[in-house]
Order: C-alpha cells, then sequence, then structure tokens
C-alpha cells in the first residue's frame, strides 16, 4: 500500500513539479501548442492512473467523487491551456504590425476580415455622402433654373399686351411648347359639335369681322389692346395677302367665295363688261347690286344651302336683289357708313340672342349660326387724313373699343368659348402726296381709250380693238415708263401676254386688255381731277389709296381666329396665305361642304410653333414726304371708351371716301345708341359739318409712349416679377424644409 502510494505520490510530485517548471517558463519562454497538448496528455494519464489504484486496481470503475474531480481538474487544465496562449497571440499581433501575418493563423485571418469590413464600410459611407451632395446639387440648380425661366416669361410678358379677359397662364407659353405644333393628327378633318353654355345649347356658330383698310402693321402700334391680346391666345399668320386688285369690292367677295377676281367677276370697283356693254360702278346699287355681276356662289348662300341660317351686317355684295341663285342670308343688314360702333356690337349680340331653331317660338326669328359683319371705320379715315396721321391712330382705337365691347359681350353669355370668332381685313394702305402724282395725259392720248377701268390702277380699253393699236400704245407706255421722270413709278401689262401669273389677273373678259400699274404711293390722275403743273401746291386727296400690287408689304391684311374649330395652342402662328383660304375655314368651322374654289387649307390648320414677341417685325416703308398733311387740331378725345366708357358726344361726320360711300338706308331694326352725356343739363354738341376749307375735329393720339406710360409699364413689368420671385421663394422653402425633416430623420435620400 505504502510502495503504491509511494509511486502515486511520486507521480503527483511530478506532476506538481512539471506544473511548477511550466509556470517558471511561461513568462520565459512561450510553449508551442503542441508541448501543451503533449503536457496536458501525460498529465491526464499519470492521475487517472493514480486514481484506479486508490480506489480497485486497475479494474475498478471510477466513482462518482473521482468523477467530480477530474471535471475539476480538467476545468483547470482549459484555464492553463487559456494562459498558455496569450504569449503566442501576443507574438501574433506584433507580428501583424511588423506586415508578417501567419497564414495558419486562426487569429491572424479573422483579424483580416474584421479590418477589409471596416474598409467596406468607410468606402459605403463615402459613396452615400456623395450621392446626397449631388442631389442637394441637382436641387438647387433646378432652383435656379426655373428662377430663371419665371424671370424670363417675366420679360416677355411685359412686352405682350394681354386682353382682360386672359391671364397669365392663357398668355404665357413654357418654353417646351414653343416649338410645339397642334397636336391633331395630320390629314384628320375638323368636326364642329354642338355647345351647351350653361343654359342653352348652341349649334355650330361663327363670326366673321371685315376691318376694312386694316393694315397688317398697325397692330405693331401698340393702340390696338384688344386685338393685340386676340392674337396671343388665337391663331394668326403675321400678315395675309389680299387678292389683286388690292380693292374693296373684289377682295371681299373673294373672302366669301374663295375664288380669285378674274373667277367670281368682280374685277375691280368700277369695270366694263364688253359682253353685255354694260359698267359695274360701286356707288350706284342700282347697277352693282344686279345678279349678273356676282358670278360665284357667296359663303352665306353654302351656309342657307346646307340647312344654316346666316345673318349678314353691311357685308359688299350680301344686298344683291334676289341673292345670287335666287338665295340670300336670312338676316341682311343695309350698308350706313355712318352707324355707331355700339350698334354694330348690339346687332351681332341681338343674333346670338335669339332662340335656336329648336325653341323657336310661333312666327319668331331663329339664331343664325354664321354672322358676317363688316366695319369701314379704318378705310374711310385712312382715305380721309391717311394711314399714319393722328387721326387713323383715333380710328383704330375706336374699332379696337368695338371689339372689346363685343368679347365683353360674349363672354357676358359665357360665349367665349363656344363661338368662332374669325377677323380679317381685305387691305392694307398706303400714303399718297402731290410729289407722287402722274398725269394719265402725260402718258397716253386718252382720245384713243373708250373705258378706263379701276382706280388707282388705269385698265385702258381703246376704241380700236385691233391688236396692232394695242400693241402701238403698249409699246409708247413702256418707252415712257423707262424715263428719268417716271422711272420706277409704274409698271404696264397686256392682259394676254404679260400680266404676272401670281396677280391671276388674266382670264376673264371683264379685264381690261391695257394696264398701267403704279407702284405703291403712287396715283394716275386726270387733269380734271388735280392738275399736276398748276396744283404744286394744293393738297391731294384722297391722302390713303390701295390697289397696288397685292405682295407690296403695304397691302397686307390680317387673319386672326379663335374657337373651337382652333384649337391650338395659344398665340399658334401659321404661314401666310393669301384670303382666298378663308371660304374654306369658314365652312369648315360650321361643318359644311364647300363648293370649289381657289383655296387648299382647311381645318385643322398646320401652326409652325407660336409667334414670339421678341421678333422685330419689319415696318413698310410709308413715305411721308409732303409737309402739307397736316394733322386735326387737338381736341378732347372722343375716341370709342374702352371699358364700356362712350363718348361725350357723337363724332363729327366725316364724308365717305370709302369704296362704299352712303348710299343706302340705315340698318334695318336696330334702335339708336343713346350717347351719355357727362352733364346731364347740357345739351350735346352738334356734329360739325364739314366743308372743302375746313376739317373736323378729332382725338389727337401720340405715335409713341410717353414717359408716364413706359414708367407705368415697367412698373406693372416689376410686379409681376416681384410676385414670382416671391412664389419661387415660397416654392424653394417648401423643398429644402422636406429636404431637413428627410436628413432629420437619419436618411441619405435625395431630395
Amino acid at each position: 500500500m505504502e510502495k503504491i502510494m509511494s509511486h502515486a505520490g511520486f507521480r503527483n510530485d511530478d506532476a506538481e513539479h512539471n506544473h511548477s517548471s511550466d509556470d517558471s517558463e511561461k513568462d520565459d519562454l512561450p510553449r508551442t501548442s503542441e508541448e501543451v497538448r503533449r503536457h496536458d496528455a501525460e498529465t491526464l494519464t499519470a492521475e487517472e492512473d493514480a486514481e484506479r489504484l486508490l480506489v480497485g486496481g486497475s479494474n475498478a470503475q471510477p466513482s462518482q467523487s473521482g468523477w467530480k474531480l477530474r471535471k475539476e481538474q480538467k476545468s483547470r487544465r482549459s484555464k492553463r491551456r487559456r494562459d498558455g496562449q496569450e504569449p503566442e497571440k501576443r507574438k501574433l499581433i506584433y507580428d501583424t504590425e511588423e506586415g508578417g501575418l501567419r497564414e495558419s493563423s486562426v487569429e491572424s485571418s479573422s483579424d483580416y476580415e474584421e479590418k477589409d469590413a471596416l474598409q467596406q464600410t468607410k468606402s459605403v459611407k463615402r459613396s452615400s455622402k456623395r450621392r446626397t451632395i449631388c442631389g442637394f446639387a441637382v436641387v438647387h440648380v433646378v432652383i435656379v433654373l426655373a428662377f430663371l425661366a419665371l424671370l424670363y416669361g417675366a420679360w416677355r410678358a411685359s412686352h405682350t399686351q394681354r386682353h382682360p379677359e386672359t391671364n397669365a397662364a392663357d398668355s404665357t407659353i413654357p418654353a417646351e411648347d414653343e416649338e410645339k405644333e397642334q397636336e391633331l393628327p395630320i390629314g384628320t378633318t375638323y368636326k364642329p359639335q354642338a355647345m351647351f353654355n350653361g343654359t342653352h345649347t348652341f349649334d355650330p356658330t361663327t363670326i366673321l369681322i371685315s376691318l376694312d383698310g386694316f393694315r397688317a402693321d398697325f397692330l405693331q402700334r401698340h393702340i390696338s389692346p384688344t386685338l393685340t391680346a386676340f392674337v396671343q391666345i388665337g391663331v394668326s399668320p403675321r400678315y395675309m395677302l389680299p387678292s389683286f386688285p388690292s380693292l374693296t369690292f373684289p377682295n371681299h367677295f373673294t373672302l366669301v367665295t374663295g375664288l380669285h377676281p378674274e373667277s367670281h367677276g368682280v374685277v375691280g370697283n368700277t369695270f366694263w363688261d364688253p359682253e353685255t356693254e354694260r359698267e359695274f360702278y360701286y356707288t350706284d346699287p342700282e347697277r352693282s347690286m344686279q345678279p349678273e355681276w356676282w358670278q360665284a356662289e357667296p359663303l352665306w348662300v353654302t351656309a342657307e344651302n346646307a340647312g344654316r341660317k346666316t345673318a349678314v351686317h353691311m357685308w359688299p355684295g350680301s344686298e344683291v336683289k334676289g341673292g345670287a341663285d335666287a338665295v340670300g342670308a336670312a338676316y341682311v343688314d343695309h350698308y350706313n357708313g355712318n352707324e355707331h360702333l355700339d350698334n354694330k356690337v348690339s346687332r351681332i349680340l341681338g343674333w346670338l340672342d335669339l332662340p335656336a331653331a329648336s325653341e323657336r317660338l310661333p312666327n319668331g326669328n331663329t339664331r343664325p349660326q354664321l354672322i358676317a359683319a363688316y366695319v369701314p371705320n379704318v378705310d374711310v379715315d385712312g382715305h380721309k387724313y391717311g394711314p399714319n396721321s393722328t387721326y387713323i391712330r383715333s380710328t383704330i382705337m375706336e374699332v379696337d373699343g368695338m371689339l372689346n365691347s363685343l368679347f365683353e359681350g360674349l363672354e357676358k353669355r359665357n360665349l367665349t368659348n363656344i363661338v368662332n370668332i374669325v377677323i380679317v381685313s381685305d387691305h392694307g394702305m398706303s400714303t399718297t402726296s402731290v410729289k407722287r402724282l402722274i398725269q394719265i395725259e402725260d402718258l397716253v392720248d386718252t382720245s384713243l381709250i373708250e373705258h378706263t377701268d379701276g382706280w388707282p390702277l388705269y385698265g385702258l380699253r381703246p376704241y380700236d380693238h385691233s391688236p396692232s393699236k394695242l400693241q402701238e400704245i403698249y409699246q409708247g407706255l413702256i418707252a415712257k415708263s423707262k424715263l428719268p421722270k417716271y422711272e420706277h413709278t409704274f409698271d404696264v401689262y397686256l392682259r394676254d401676254e404679260d400680266m404676272p401669273a401670281r396677280y391671276h389677273f388674266a382670264s376673264s373678259t371683264r379685264i381690261a386688255p391695257l394696264w398701267i400699274v403704279p407702284k405703291a404711293g403712287w396715283a394716275i390722275v386726270t387733269k380734271e381731277e388735280f392738275d399736276i403743273a398748276g396744283g404744286a401746291q394744293e393738297v391731294y386727296h384722297p391722302r390713303g389709296l390701295h390697289g397696288y400690287d397685292n405682295q407690296h408689304p403695304l397691302m397686307r391684311a390680317i387673319f386672326v381666329a379663335k374657337g373651337p374649330a382652333f384649337p391650338h395652342l395659344p398665340g399658334s402662328e401659321v404661314e401666310p396665305f393669301q384670303n382666298t383660304e378663308v371660304y374654306n375655314i369658314v365652312c369648315d368651322s360650321l361643318g359644311i361642304e364647300p363648293v370649289p374654289n381657289n383655296g387648299t387649307l382647311r381645318l385643322p390648320l398646320k401652326t409652325s410653333g407660336v409667334h414670339d414677341p421678341d421678333r422685330l417685325i419689319e415696318t413698310p416703308e410709308d413715305l411721308q414726304d409732303d409737309p402739307s398733311l397736316a394733322l386735326p387740331p387737338e381736341v378732347a378725345n372722343l375716341a370709342y371708351g374702352h371699358g364700356g366708357v362712350r363718348p361725350s358726344s357723337e363724332p363729327p361726320v366725316v364724308p365717305n371716301l370709302a369704296n362704299r360711300p352712303d348710299f343706302m338706308v340705315p340698318t334695318a331694326g336696330i334702335p339708336p345708341v343713346e350717347t351719355a352725356i357727362s352733364e346731364p343739363e347740357k345739351e350735346a354738341p352738334q356734329p360739325v359739318k364739314p366743308t372743302e376749307t375746313s376739317e373736323p375735329a378729332r382725338p389727337v393720339v401720340h405715335d409713341g409712349l410717353d414717359d408716364d406710360e413706359k414708367s407705368g409699364s415697367i412698373n406693372r413689368w416689376w410686379e409681376w416679377v416681384n410676385g414670382k420671385i416671391d412664389a419661387i421663394k415660397g416654392w424653394a422653402s417648401n423643398m429644402l424644409g422636406k429636404g431637413d425633416t428627410k436628413d432629420d430623420g437619419g436618411g441619405d435620400g435625395e431630395s
């Protein structure tokens, strides 16, 4: 037993010695993992042998207390193993700092992975930060661009006068839409439909208004705000070309037939028909208002034949007895050159107030779907005072005021977007002068001429109809045109030889065989009318003329349209066209099929973009070299009042020098317009009767903007800009506020 214990004690002493030795060497020399495992295995074997001997020999089973003892010893051995690894781990960390990492070490591999993950996390954070900064920069760039766009829109708006019915949304066109054409498919046909205005149903309805003598560049004079605003919300070309000759009767019949004058038969204001040997003279209704002269179907006849009721107010040619082909408009107003503009507005609105055919009362009138109205005022005063006179500016303002009253009436009836409105003119006008007159007797022997047609251009019909005599006169005129005295003053054409094809003025025997066509601004006169040699100090009348080359800039007319038949962008522009296109356009707006004509355009119109308010519009040269062009004396403004304010007295009576003098009865069925008097007890002054030596008093309208108007315009512009700046500031604040909220919440999302 002692031997056994002695042997066991030796083993224990040896284990303790080894353990003590291990402890002493622990701080001096680190052991390898293999040495640690070998030492633990030897110690465990010795302890188990000793335990078996104590309990009962080599075959004895370990007791429960011996099992617990071994468990505690194992726990102590695990602790010693962990303590023995510390030096090795410190050595691994040192090797790592020196750049030498052992690939077989588990600790070194784990450390490397942790470092790589840390670097990837830092990279992701840097990338997220860059994205946040870029997003923030993009938001600021968008804000700056939007602000600049608003400033540009403000600048454009300051150059555009708006109709009082429109607002900024109606007239400001987004930049991306400036080059956009209409969205209707090419090749489609407009199909008009009945529309409801809130109280009544309106069948497709079109109002056609002609402003006689309204030259295209009159719109650039800043005295017609209503018409200018109408251009900005409608569709129009920069100008419309009249037909040749650029006279009232030929062009008004072209507008409603779509035919050139050579085709519809009215080739001038005066002309001779060799087949019937009768003369057409526009101032004599007994001769001119006969169906034989009007050889085409006008618009109101086409509409009536299609079942559309029509009304015509003073349109040249509408008073033909019995109507063309025995069909006339349902309502016809005879010409009255002195009719007040208010009556024209009342007449148009009165027709619109009639009940529809389905609402017709017994023996009552019904509403027309086509209304054509003629306004001669600008032409009349252009002839009398000249197209650049102060007087004509007042007349343009009066006519513009009439349009304003008409638009206000449509707005009150909620018809602004229900009815179509087409505004046209027939031609322009050029200023005349005693320095630009040609004596016909100096050009040709008038004793050889049987008939002269037209004016200011001259159509010659010699007594001798032989071709040889015609050639003789023609060659003589060509020779005269080349003289220094007449160079660049007139052209000479033979109808059947060298008449320009673009005139479309040859295919009718009503056209004289030989023509003298003066240049714009020049007039041909007889000695009976004006003796140039003896009347150099006199004033030549009329002071304004038309009838020249239809493509001359001074002869350009206007066309502006708006309504459900014209679903274009506000301010849409179409390429310039000739007035032969108007007939088709109006027919399409009513949904009726036009008869054959010279026009080619059909609805929907193909636009070329929108009008650029910054584009410089060419102002045609209209010579003003006659010092005798005195302006009327300055008086209180009698111009037609805007906003419903009527003048304090009727305008003075003016001699009618238009193509249609006052030779017909006043408009039937229209009561006179009562004129407001500023002082109830005071009678309105009587109109001034014109004489040969006195000129009627007219309002004086200056040609440019005075300082007050300029400053007012600038102030309005600046107020508009300030309003837009405040709006963009509010928008920017909201955007930045949303971005701050996201950042406060810890998000890295872009604004």
